[in-house]
């Protein structure tokens, strides 16, 4: 394990580009461009690796609320769920026009009570989520204050009691409207009643102090008071660095990491692979090393995750002859590269510029019985629009078609971007329209990059053309400000 620290420390050498890394697979994480941003390929699946539904879901976080545990073949067994499920739907809608009356002169609970309704967790589910999707900032005060009193009123029904579910529900409206205080009262009625803090509910907890400046103390909590659910993980604090990583929390997982030291605890495999992705994010490359090193003097060998992190940095680092070697290495090894191994890799080489090593590794990845999937295309699509290269990057978008795989919105925004940059703004239009005849929704991005694109060129009845058929479509007319200059065309 040694020599492989060493030579992939001689693949890397001291390229600036290896600290530049930063990609997800989903929207929250994009670039300002909108294209991907570059570190999830390594990040994503090193965040689902030993996730299961005990962990992030609980039994009763089911469509069914817990009713039953697994799909019956009795017709009869099922139209008696259906049934059930109807009649909630009726009742939830029924609890919401009432809640919705609340107020001076009106009691709430007086009129739930002559519902006469049997309470459920589905029930509960539903309206909790009713009122969740209907927060906005006007009336965050009000949503919290109708939240709590049903979710109290439930609780004190006959033949129900709260789940991990209901009280997480609670927590998500509490954290909307940024009801902290109240937040907290909830974790303290869940811990005294027994509850564990689950994964998901330590996300909300994370995301929320952090925007006031608290996750610290947030995670010293946890960690002093020993009520965080870690299944299926192997000790606490591996769950803590798992959930910190699924929320970019580098900073903290550094800190997390050191306390558990500090405790006694050894790492394993998963601890030093989510370390080192923070340790590469924070452009510690020194420290990504020692630990790498460290894993193997500990009897660790390197994972699917490790070779993919590896491999981002020879692609940043436009090392492909070093990535040839390392893929060789992991073959002999027995793990054979996947496509998330050879899209990491091609992404990275795009960034770096180097478009023939890119189509190298794309067939390369094919000679290995790997099929390139709609984000591979997308991204050699993206790295040939970068490099304004469009009638590559429209053969390669035609021929992924021809492949069977339908583009997502990711592709169609590289399109988009490709067209307006060389100034045809009616393919550009052209592909918008495309995009949606095919169902595939335009994000917010999407229509930014053609209205931008639009004004700068000049045709200012264009972008208020889009513009108008965005809000019509009933997208986005929300974020309509945030389209510079919008207002004067």
């Amino acid at each position: 394990m040694n020599s492989l620290a060493l030579f992939c420390r001689r693949l890397v050498g001291k390229s600036p580009y290896t600290f530049l890394i930063s990609r997800k697979l989903c929207e929250r994480s994009l670039d300002g461009d909108g294209s991907y941003n570059g570190f999830s390929y390594v990040v994503e699946p090193l965040k689902e690796i030993t996730l299961d539904s005990s962990f992030y879901c609980n039994s009763d976080e089911s469509e069914n609320g817990g009713v039953y545990e697994c799909e019956s073949p009795v017709k009869s067994q099922f139209s008696l769920r259906q049934s059930f499920f109807s009649r909630t739907g009726d009742d939830a809608r029924q609890v919401l026009d009432i809640l919705d009356q609340d107020g001076p002169g009106f009691d709430a609970k007086s009129s739930l009570n002559m519902l006469q309704l049997r309470v459920s967790g589905l029930l509960v589910r539903k309206v909790l989520k009713g009122i969740l999707g209907n927060i906005n900032y006007a009336n965050k005060t009000r949503c919290a204050k109708l939240g709590y009193k049903f979710f109290v009123w439930s609780g004190q029904q006959e033949n129900y009691r709260h789940t991990t579910n209901s009280y997480q529900l609670m927590m998500k409206i509490f954290a909307e409207c940024e009801e902290y205080k109240a937040m907290w009262r909830l974790v303290d009625e869940m811990t005294e009643n027994g509850f564990p803090i689950t994964a998901q509910m330590f996300i909300v907890l994370i995301c929320t102090c952090g925007e006031a400046g608290l996750a610290r103390k947030v995670v010293e909590r946890f960690i002093k008071s020993k009520t965080f659910s870690y299944r299926p993980f192997r000790h606490s604090y591996n769950a803590i660095l798992h959930s910190l990583l699924t929320i970019d929390q580098y900073k903290l997982i550094e800190w997390v990491y050191e306390q558990m030291l500090a405790e006694g605890y050894s790492p394993d495999i998963l601890t030093y692979n989510v370390v080192m992705c923070a340790k590469y994010r924070l452009g510690k490359l020194d420290h990504f090393y020692r630990l790498l090193d460290e894993m193997g003097r500990n009897g660790f060998s390197p994972d699917f995750h490790t070779f993919n992190i590896l491999l981002h940095v020879l692609g940043k680092g436009d090392k492909p002859l070093a990535a040839v070697n390392l893929l060789n290495h992991m073959k002999e090894v027995g793990i054979n590269p996947s496509v998330l191994h050879f899209t990491t890799l091609i992404d990275g080489l795009s960034r770096a510029g180097n478009l023939d090593a890119c189509r190298y590794f794309f067939d390369e990845m094919v000679r290995n019985g790997c099929i390139p999937d709609v984000v591979c295309y997308t991204v050699i699509i993206t790295g040939h629009v970068v490099a304004g290269e469009l009638e590559k990057a429209e053969a390669i978008f035609d021929e992924m078609i021809t492949k069977g795989w339908l583009p997502n919105v990711f592709t169609y925004h590289s399109m988009i971007r490709g067209y307006c940059m060389a100034g045809k703004f009616e393919e550009a239009c052209s592909i918008l329209k495309e995009m949606e005849s095919r169902g595939c929704n335009p994000n917010f991005v999407v229509y930014s990059t053609l209205v931008r694109n639009l004004r700068n060129a000049g045709r200012l009845a264009d972008a208020h053309e889009v513009i108008r058929h965005m809000v019509d479509r009933g997208q986005y007319a929300h974020l309509v400000s945030k389209i510079k200059g919008y207002k004067r065309c």
